[in-house]
């Protein structure tokens, strides 16, 4: 008994656990956040505004991941974040993690939505889930949930 003790010690502390690497947020104001609605390049990028509260947004959130592992090299998914800055340790990192999100995810916090809604696109009413797709020749907006076929259907016209 005595041995079969210090075998389960010794296998306790023989286990490598697995460490979770600490999540850094890139947190912006609109002004931090625009550069992402205008980038250029050879790509095709999606920006898709969301958060950890809104239901419809943590239901499409996996279709832009497989989009962005499918497309890897043609396009770059952006995942803007409208989180509470009270909720980022609380909500958003665990989130993250649990989910293992590779796209790159931002973190809008400027209380002004008034001025920088309109900034993002006229027609936007300020709900999310949104989306936009735009490379340097053509530039769409989604003021709804996206299916994952409707997401690369729409991907595909700019190609």
């Amino acid at each position: 008994m005595k041995h079969l003790l210090v075998l389960v010690v010794f296998f306790n502390l023989s286990c490598k656990t697995e460490k979770k690497e600490p999540i850094a947020l890139e947190v912006h104001d609109f002004v931090g956040i625009e550069p992402y609605l205008n980038l250029e390049g050879t790509k095709t990028y999606v920006v898709n505004f969301w958060a950890t509260w809104c239901a419809p947004c943590v239901k499409e959130l996996p279709h832009f991941e497989t989009l962005q592992k499918n497309y890897k090299s043609d396009i770059e998914v952006i995942l803007v974040s409208l989180d509470f800055p009270h909720q980022y340790e609380s909500k958003l990192k665990p989130f993250i993690q649990k989910h293992q999100l590779k796209s790159k995810v931002v973190v809008l916090d400027d209380p002004d939505m008034n001025s920088w809604i309109p900034k993002v696109n006229p027609k936007w009413d300020g709900a999310i889930p949104v989306t936009l797709i735009y490379n340097t020749s053509k530039r769409l907006f989604y003021n709804r949930t996206l299916t994952y076929d409707e997401l690369e259907s729409e991907l595909k016209t700019f190609f």
